[in-house]
């Protein structure tokens, strides 16, 4: 008995040492918590930050590219003589107009002008583009450049560029 009695005291030391070494765990673990969850807070402060500031800069963004003049609708058909380019260009004066021909390609530059009719007034809502804007393209076809045409009326540019002559095609015999 005496033997049990001493067994139930060493066992009863050793859960009372594993309390202690639990207990100091547990300080030691306390300030390495607290550090931890005030890095989180500020790696937490720094992300919303981050996701603020990209927030704004999109929206800058987005607020400049809706203020550029979007780029001209055009239609483009082809005929076997010409090629023939229409494109909307409406509120622009036709000196404010630049076409740019190569055999191979077009580009059609358009300056939208700022109209300030009132100029008391406050802009309730403001859509409508001012600046330049650009369209070009690779011809489906060479053309001749000195005998290319344009007019503009109603708002529409139209450019017939009649094609080179056709490239005669020859066949080939194989030996």
């Amino acid at each position: 008995m005496v033997e049990k009695g001493k067994e139930n005291k060493d066992v009863a030391e050793k859960d009372e040492k594993k309390e202690v070494i639990k207990a100091k765990i547990k300080e030691e673990k306390g300030p390495m918590e607290k550090s931890k969850t005030v890095a989180e807070r500020m790696f937490e402060d720094i992300l919303g930050n981050i996701k603020e500031m990209q927030q704004e800069v999109e929206k800058r963004v987005s607020e400049y590219a809706s203020s550029l003049p979007a780029k001209p609708s055009m239609d483009v058909m082809e005929t076997e003589e010409s090629i023939i380019i229409k494109t909307d260009l409406p509120g622009v004066n036709k000196d404010d107009i630049n076409i740019n021909l190569t055999e191979d390609s077009i580009d059609i530059k358009a300056k939208f002008e700022e109209e300030s009719e009132v100029s008391d007034a406050n802009f309730i809502k403001k859509e409508r583009k001012y600046g330049e804007a650009q369209r070009s393209m690779v011809l489906p076809s060479k053309i001749k450049v000195k005998e290319a045409s344009a007019k503009f009326d109603n708002g529409i540019l139209t450019v017939e560029l009649p094609k080179v002559e056709k490239a005669e095609k020859f066949k080939v015999d194989i030996n």
